[in-house]
This record gives structure tokens, sequence and C-alpha cells, in this order.
């Protein structure tokens, strides 16, 4: 299986370790499923990684850590430009919804915008999600 991590995703497992988006992000780095990244993701990562409110929580090293780590064990693919049918209400997430269609992967958000669309296309919440590599198991 492949996701897409939401930033907001990421962002909450390393905030809060124990909670389900860290179950989701530990459950890529046991390999239960292939991490799917590109360059505006991790750009978006990277600004919301030095947010001042989130800067007091996440240091600049725990996050430049996490972004090596995404880009080495990561599939990082280029990002595409497609016009696609569907779209979300926030303009600036329909690079994930892209991303996500162009290689053929789920989205992990917990963002309204993108769980809106989960009748007419993958996209999970971090606890659907888990429930989801656990079937598999």
């Amino acid at each position: 299986m492949r996701a897409v991590l939401d930033p907001n995703v990421i962002v909450s497992a390393l905030l809060a370790p124990s909670g389900t988006p860290a179950k989701v992000l530990r459950a890529w780095l046991d390999g239960d499923y292939e991490l799917i990244a590109s360059p505006l993701l991790i750009a978006e990562l990277t600004r919301v990684f030095d947010y001042p409110k989130l800067r007091s929580r996440i240091s600049e090293t725990e996050s430049r850590q996490f972004i090596e780590l995404l880009k080495h064990q990561g599939e990082i693919v280029e990002d595409a430009y497609l016009s696609l049918p569907v779209h979300s209400s926030d303009p600036d997430d329909d690079y994930l919804i892209v991303l996500a269609a162009t290689t053929r992967s789920v989205i992990v958000s917990g963002d309204h915008h993108l769980l809106d669309l989960a009748d007419r296309l993958p996209v999970h919440s971090p606890a659907e999600f888990w429930k989801l590599l656990n079937a598999d198991l």
C-alpha cells in the first residue's frame, strides 16, 4: 500500500508520540506501507516546522532530521501539474490530491477539506488508516 501523509499528520505525530498519527508514522518506518512525498510536500513541511509556535515544541534539529529521513526512506516523486475533476475546497491541498492520484496512493489527513472528499477519493483520517493497516495483519 502507498500513502501520502498530509503534513498535518506528520506534525501531529511529532508533537504527540503516543497518538494515532505517530502510530501511522511508525508503521511506515516498520515497512507496513510506502510513504510517498514530493518537493511541494517537503517544502510545506519545512515551512510549517519553522512556525514559531511549533519551533518551541519541535526543535530545528528534530525537524531537519525528520526531513532527511523522509528524503532517504520515503519515495520522493516529482510534482505533477494535472487538472483533476476533484478539488479540495482549500486549493492549497490540491497538490496532495494530484500526488496521490499520480502515484496511486491513499491520502492520510486530519484536514476536513480533504476528509470531505472521502466519498470521491481514497482519503482517510489517521485513525481510519491505522485500522486499515491493522486489518491487513
